[in-house]
């Protein structure tokens, strides 16, 4: 410890750890008294990312020893947990604790090493296991990197990754990951939209605005005439096209019962849609969307919906 400091490795940094739902309750605790001790004790800033979405960031910042010591108080927490749900389970083996970094991709080169040195050196001194994943996380420039094995080991390993992330900074601009919100259902009734979560339907006012305008289109002019833009969208907006690629098992439920579903995403958006026929071997459909950005992008926000 004293030798990682002393070599003025002692900055502040920031560390974010992907993490389930259930992973993040249990360093909340009950009305958040668990994070509060850990921010606590550690003296690291510990942020958790809103929303209900399966996976949420996990954002620690602050000089390198807080930072080693929020990571041992969660890694002990998860091992707590691992203790927990085997003392009434028949596995005898213990699972190892895990957890999910996200390192920019351009520093995962330096954490992988020439050939893997660096990443086989880190494996080999710590014990714990490192895998970085080979794609980048969707929409962003970063990578998920995996450290499973004792607290301890987790420690130490976490140790080294600081010192590679230290020595060789990010390069350009990061975009960072941001998970997804599970995209909820939508629902349109009685002139209003409402999103579904849990067992509880939620008005969606941005959605509501655009289902009313939808709903003062007339259905589409024939083919030739021009389409009705949105009101207050100039009809004369130059028109383009978008395309999609669709996996078989999803196109059903975009395509609905007779077309119903992507009739109304049509008629909804403005937009003209055009399915390709399945093609031999391709696992894929692809879907071409026409019309103004607007109506593009209504119509893709609607497609995603389903």
């Amino acid at each position: 410890d004293g030798k990682v400091s002393e070599g003025g490795l002692n900055v502040t940094l920031t560390i974010r750890l992907l993490m389930h739902g259930k992973e993040v309750g249990s360093i909340i605790g009950k009305k958040g008294e668990t994070v509060k001790k850990m921010r606590e004790e550690s003296g690291a800033r510990i942020n958790i990312s809103e929303g209900s979405c399966p996976e949420r960031i996990v954002t620690i910042t602050g000089p390198t020893d807080a930072i080693f010591k929020a990571f041992s108080m969660i890694a002990l927490k998860f091992e707590e947990d691992i203790n927990a749900s085997m003392t009434n389970s028949t596995v005898t083996s213990k699972p190892p604790v895990t957890l999910r970094l996200v390192v920019p991709a351009s520093q995962c080169g330096s954490l992988i090493g020439k050939g893997g040195s660096k990443i086989k050196e880190i494996r080999e001194s710590t014990g714990a296991q490192v895998q970085v994943a080979g794609d980048m996380l969707p929409n962003s420039t970063e990578r998920a990197v995996t450290i499973s094995g004792t607290p301890d080991a987790i420690i130490q390993c976490v140790k080294q990754i600081c010192v590679v992330m230290l020595e060789s900074p990010p390069k350009g601009a990061t975009i960072p990951y941001r998970p997804k919100p599970a995209s909820a259902p939508i629902i349109f009734a009685g002139g209003q939209a409402f999103t579904i979560q849990g067992q509880y339907a939620i008005p969606h006012p941005d959605l509501t605005k655009l289902h009313q305008l939808a709903m003062q289109h007339p259905p589409f002019t024939p083919l030739g005439q021009t389409t009705p833009g949105f009101p207050g969208l100039d009809a004369t907006t130059p028109t383009s096209s978008h395309e999609l690629t669709i996996p078989n098992d999803l196109i059903g439920c975009i395509i609905g019962r007779q077309g119903s579903k992507i009739n109304e995403i049509r008629q909804m958006s403005g937009a003209q849609i055009k399915i390709a026929n399945a093609t031999e071997g391709s696992a894929e459909r692809q879907v071409t969307i026409t019309g103004s950005p607007a109506n593009i992008s209504l119509a893709q926000y609607l497609i995603n919906a389903r």
